[in-house]
């Protein structure tokens, strides 16, 4: 059994969010904690924990979150974007249900953290 997660209960529509797309495969939507003056989450449907639990049959999902974030990215009419997934904990990764972070509206640093 899939553990409970704020995404999840965003999914099952318990905890409210702005979202910016919805179908299928996916949700998009504002994270309340945003790092930069665009800060937006893009998650699967599906519940998978971490990039380092997906399966080959996620591959087209993979691609189709990416694609999205895109989208919605230039949507915003965003040229320069930084796109981050953590993987487990010492990475960063606070919520155990995957999804991809797209970050923009300053100047980002390398390396992050």
């Amino acid at each position: 059994m899939t553990e409970t997660t704020i995404f999840s209960k965003i999914l099952n529509g318990e905890i409210p969010c702005e979202k910016l797309h919805d179908d299928e495969y996916c949700i998009a939507f504002n994270d309340i904690s945003a790092q930069a003056p665009v800060h937006f989450l893009v998650i699967p449907k599906k519940p998978i924990v971490s990039l380092s639990e997906c399966m080959l049959e996620d591959v087209n999902l993979l691609g189709h979150l990416l694609f999205i974030g895109s989208k919605i990215a230039k949507s915003k009419n965003l040229s320069n974007w930084r796109t981050v997934i953590n993987t487990g904990e010492e990475s960063g990764q606070t919520v155990f249900h995957l999804h991809i972070h797209f970050l923009s509206g300053r100047k980002m640093k390398w390396p992050p953290g």
